[in-house]
Order: C-alpha cells, then structure tokens, then sequence
C-alpha cells in the first residue's frame, strides 16, 4: 500500500482528497501548515508529498526546496491556486514532479497520483533499488542513511 503525506491547510480539500485517496486504497497522513509538513516528511516515509504552495508557517515552494536540500527525493505533486507560468516553472524547478492548480478535478487527481506512483514503482523495478539492506547481520537504510 501505498503512502502519502497531503499538506493543505483548507480543511475541505484536506477532506475530499482523503475520501478519495482512501477510496483508492492509499494510506494517507495529513499536515495543515508547512512545518508540520516538513516534519512528517523528514520523519517518515512517504511515497508521494502533495503539497499546497500557500501555507501557514513555511510555504510549499520551502517545504520543497528543503526536502531537495536533504535529498529526500520523494515525489512532489503541488496542488496550488497559483496558475501563472512563472509559478509553475518555480515550483518544477525547485524539485516538484507534478503541478496542478485549483481549482481540480479529483478524477484528474487521483489519476495524476496514480502515474507518479506508478512510475516510481517502475523506476525502482528497473534499478533494482532496495530501501534496505541486509547481509551478513548488517542492515543498510538508505532513507535513514544508517548502517547497524
């Protein structure tokens, strides 16, 4: 199954999303301001961030740009009111994979999400990447970057 970390502080789309998501299957966690984002996402593992731009706290265009600063390489669709060219090449550039404004279909979205992850899952068939290691009583965690 597959998890994703939503960051939107409109409590009604935070809402519909997770209906819908959660209809499909996936596991969701959610965060209503950019910190709180950033920190669930640092801590824990997630398949996918959607990601709002105009956030409480820490704005989504940080959250990114911090995320990419530590390597976590986690998928990032932005979900954002913003719909200027400039907006969208900022937030691609920054290390966004998808950018969908608002205001969205859900079809569209949960079919957005559904490719990412299913790309991804293709990437790392392909490259035969592994999470975590374990050989000879060591465990290697490439997430955590930890060897025990």
């Amino acid at each position: 199954m597959s998890k994703i970390l939503l960051v939107e502080d409109d409590i009604d789309i935070s809402n519909l999303i997770e209906i819908h998501l959660k209809d499909l299957g996936f596991d969701l966690d959610k965060a209503y301001d950019g910190q709180d984002g950033l920190l669930k996402a640092t801590n824990s593992k997630y398949n996918l961030i959607i990601l709002d731009l105009m956030l409480p706290k820490k704005d989504g265009l940080e959250v990114c740009r911090e995320l990419r600063l530590q390597r976590n390489n986690t998928p990032i669709m932005m979900l954002t009111s913003k719909s200027e060219e400039i907006d969208k090449v900022v937030g691609l550039e920054l290390g966004a994979d998808d950018y969908m404004t608002k205001p969205f279909s859900v079809r569209e979205l949960t079919a957005r999400v559904k490719a990412i992850l299913r790309r991804v899952q293709i990437s790392n068939q392909e490259t035969g990447d592994q999470r975590i290691i374990q050989k000879d009583g060591f465990m290697i965690n490439k997430d955590k970057r930890l060897v025990e």
